[in-house]
């Protein structure tokens, strides 16, 4: 809205300057400097563009605030107290304390935008100027949002009140029920298909809706209405908070045939798939690990480092960017979330549970009960733990001035290591990046791990005064690939899913998947998981496939490590060396005092706030809540 009103501010000042308050008469019929007229806006197309344009700003940050949707699963956790994250993460939340409720999914922002939406779309069905090429992007523009919009709630709250028009002032009554869950679905996908159709040989422009972003979204919303989570009988079986849930049909489809809505989703995901957007996604064979860990550093930059291979950027359907001139969060998530031994905040670190889900290279799974796993557990592994995960020993960018000098080698130090002192005398080193560290010990990891994924490479952004570049994927070919292989494993397709989900394996470097059936379904869930990772899937996937209270709901494991001198080794200045250590790894419980992690089923949906409930009595609270 600021380049409007600059706009306007450049017409009047222009008019002033040609005499047009000559008199006062005319002067106290100036329009405002700071507004547009409504009959002004929607008669230009520039300033209609504006308007929608403005109505992205729902997607807040995408998924680069500071405190990271990751932290609310087993993905991650969230190193600074006081966020309300665990209020979430240890079923503490209720409808007047929610805990952590981000911009881009909080009920009265996303109503917000739906508003906008509303104006948007009755204004422009019969445009005040000529340009119908113009008019009808901008229309098919608002469509996709405002399904973007309530599918964020949908996914969240469950079924809401669709509202599809503007209130007046004169309207005697604002107040509406939640409709049904699959009354919001069909609303969505109606949606969808009108956006897909207005946009369809549309110019495309960076970071804004296309038909394919319909198509994206339209498939994602399909699979997860298909999911067991909102088949209710499936979902009440696993549920007695959802069985006796005097409302079901606010939560899932009560009636219906749960097979057909997993053909829906995957003709859906398969439209999708059919544009070929793929990166490096031709494959017949693994590439090698270290091809396989830049392919998906490069998917990581999304076309935004200097440093990682542009074209994956063709994998984004639709982006959230940044700019370093604007004060934008997002451009700040490598200082958020790199290593404190670096001036960096630690925030949202992976935990011991995610990277234990990381396969060996072989495709077998990793185990600490296995010795040689045990001794070893950053050796061989799938080249996304390499690519997503900061851990002890990992090359890094060059320390800053004031640290270089205690750490000559750019590695991760997150342990203890004996060293021999100027005496002769072998002492224990405390890592860089650790919670013992010399720099910034407050903002060390918990878990032993820093986040990657996402931070950009390039040793010339020092992420703790430099911000970067990399867009936030909303919607990815991948996810879409992904989408199908699922709906194919619901409907017993288990040779296509394995085609497509191998395709994906090939990229990084893995060998294929052999499985059928359950088992499967077991190895693309982990695969999701891993690809995925750090994206806003985690929290929705693990609760649609309700396996929450055994991932959610699972307590933080982290890890310890001693490096123990070697008999004759003589190390003044640590590095990590194999030569010169023996490495002892221990992986224990987070602490529950800093988080203790619980699942309660009411947790597979967010409570409305008391708010909202007093504004609307019409509204009826979900599940494990009370009113």
């Amino acid at each position: 809205m600021n380049n409007i009103k600059q706009y306007t501010l450049r017409i009047c000042v222009l008019l002033l300057l040609v005499g047009v308050t000559s008199c006062n008469d005319d002067f106290v019929n100036t329009k405002p400097l700071d507004e547009v007229p409504d009959t002004d806006t929607w008669a230009d197309p520039s300033l209609s563009e504006a308007f929608v344009l403005d109505i992205y700003n729902g997607f807040g940050q995408g998924g680069f605030d500071e405190q990271m949707q990751a932290s609310l699963t087993d993905e991650a956790l969230f190193t600074h107290s006081g966020r309300g994250i665990n209020t979430i993460t240890e079923s503490r939340s209720n409808p007047v304390d929610q805990g952590w409720i981000n911009y881009n999914y909080n009920w009265t922002d996303m109503y917000k935008r739906i508003r906008a939406t509303n104006v948007a779309l009755e204004n422009l069905e019969d445009p005040l100027f000529d340009d119908q090429q113009v008019a009808d992007r901008l229309v098919g523009e608002a469509y996709f949002l405002r399904a973007f919009y309530y599918h964020q709630l949908l996914r969240y709250y469950g079924a809401v009140p669709i509202v599809d028009r503007v209130y007046k002032l004169e309207d005697e009554d604002y107040l509406l029920p939640r409709n049904t869950y699959e009354e919001c679905v069909d609303f969505i996908i109606a949606d969808c298909d009108k956006a897909i159709d207005l946009l369809e040989g549309q110019p495309t422009v960076t970071g804004r809706a296309t038909d394919i972003a319909a198509m994206a979204l339209k498939a994602r919303m399909l699979v997860y209405a298909a999911s067991d989570l909102h088949d209710i009988p499936t979902a009440s079986a696993n549920s007695a908070t959802i069985a006796g849930y005097s409302n079901p049909e606010y939560l899932g489809y009560v009636s219906g045939d749960q097979t057909a809505r997993w053909q829906k989703a995957k003709a859906a995901a398969k439209a999708v798939v059919d544009k070929n957007l793929g990166y490096k996604l031709n494959l017949d064979a693994p590439v090698t690990p270290e091809e396989g860990k830049e392919n998906y550093i490069a998917l990581s930059m999304g076309g935004g480092s200097s440093v990682a291979d542009a074209s994956a950027e063709i994998e984004l359907i639709l982006g959230r960017y940044f700019v370093d001139e604007k004060d934008e969060g997002g451009t700040w998530i490598g200082r958020a979330n790199g290593p404190n031994g670096y001036h960096n905040w630690s925030g949202n670190t992976p935990t011991q549970n995610l990277v234990d889900d990381y396969e060996m290279i072989d495709g077998t799974p990793f185990d600490w009960n296995n010795p040689v796993h045990a001794a070893a557990p950053y050796e061989n592994r799938d080249p996304r733990f390499y690519a997503s995960i900061l851990y002890d020993g990992a090359d890094w960018k060059p320390r800053t001035a004031d640290v270089e000098g205690a750490d000559p080698y750019n590695q991760i130090q997150t342990g203890q290591y004996e060293i021999v002192d100027e005496k002769g005398n072998i002492v224990v080193h405390e890592g860089l990046d650790t919670r013992n560290s010399t720099i910034e010990d407050w903002n060390g990891s918990y878990t032993g791990y820093t986040m990657r994924k996402f931070i950009d490479p390039d040793p010339a952004i020092v992420n703790q005064t430099d911000r970067q570049k990399v867009p936030f994927p909303m919607f990815k070919y991948t996810e879409a690939v992904l989408n199908y292989v699922e709906a194919c494993i619901e409907l017993g397709e288990d040779e296509e899913a394995r085609t497509w989900l191998n395709k994906i394996r090939f990229r990084v470097g893995l060998p294929a998947v052999t499985e059928s059936g359950e088992a499967l379904m077991e190895r693309y869930r982990n695969e999701r998981r891993i690809e995925l990772a750090y994206e806003e899937h985690r929290f929705h996937d693990a609760r649609r496939w309700m396996i929450a209270p055994t991932t959610l709901g699972e307590q933080v494991q982290t890890i310890d490590i001693f490096g123990e001198l070697k008999p004759g080794a003589h190390v003044e200045k640590y590095g990590y060396s194999t030569d010169n250590y023996i490495y002892h790894y221990n992986v224990y419980d987070l602490d529950p005092g800093i988080e203790n992690r619980q699942w309660l089923d009411k947790m597979y949906f967010i409570s409305i706030h008391r708010d909202e409930m007093n504004r609307n009595e019409l509204l009826k609270q979900n599940p494990g809540y009370s009113e």
